[in-house]
């Protein structure tokens, strides 16, 4: 069960967290969750490449120390980088020690103040931890969900999901991971090109 546009009430909850941003401007924030990978991330690159675009990437360590040279280009062209766990860990069922240590140990190679929970699922204890940790950190989140990860969902759901939803600010969620390849490889140049066709940009958080 996920919702494609987050509620105000999860909003109101967690209000120190990041869930959009500017809406004076046709500006937009693509992120992309899971990686790096071989393939799928270089799909996105490439992708993102071609209708010259920037995003921002939120890596899981584990991937990064097994795909350095991903991770290299990622950087070398321009895109943002987030810290996302070293191991994928879902906050609600983790205890706040064992969490901040997965995240110092992704920081050793995100180096970033960019911070997504993975399953966008943290406790407000642990917010306030990682916040002690680094005082800049932006803890983000989204207000648009491709359903990129929903092998049920079909690639044509998934485009809709992000163009009916996506306003001024918007900061959008596909994943480059496996399990989101069928759909990621239709929606996205598939969203890129309708969106540019509507007069937006795209910025990195």
């Amino acid at each position: 069960m996920y919702l494609v546009k987050s509620p105000l009430l999860l909003k109101w909850y967690y209000p120190s967290l990041v869930w959009n941003k500017s809406r004076h401007d046709k500006v937009v924030y693509l992120t992309f969750d899971d990686g790096p990978i071989p393939v799928v991330t270089e799909f996105v690159l490439n992708t993102l490449k071609s209708f010259n675009c920037k995003a921002t990437f939120f890596c899981i360590g584990d991937n990064v120390s097994k795909h350095p040279q991903i991770f290299e280009r990622l950087k070398i062209e321009g895109h943002a980088i987030g810290n996302h766990t070293f191991n994928h860990l879902k906050g609600w069922k983790t205890d706040d020690s064992t969490y901040l240590e997965n995240f110092k140990k992704c920081q050793e190679y995100t180096q970033s103040h960019l911070f997504r929970p993975p399953y966008g699922r943290i406790k407000k204890s642990q917010v306030k931890k990682l916040k002690a940790i680094d005082p800049q950190l932006n803890v983000i989140m989204w207000d648009v969900l491709s359903g990129d990860f929903d092998i049920g969902l079909t690639p044509e759901k998934c485009y809709r999901n992000v163009i009916n939803h996506t306003r001024n600010g918007a900061i959008i969620v596909f994943h480059d991971s496996l399990k989101a390849f069928e759909r990621l490889q239709y929606a996205l140049p598939a969203v890129l090109k309708y969106l540019i066709a509507q007069g937006y940009q795209f910025n990195i958080l």
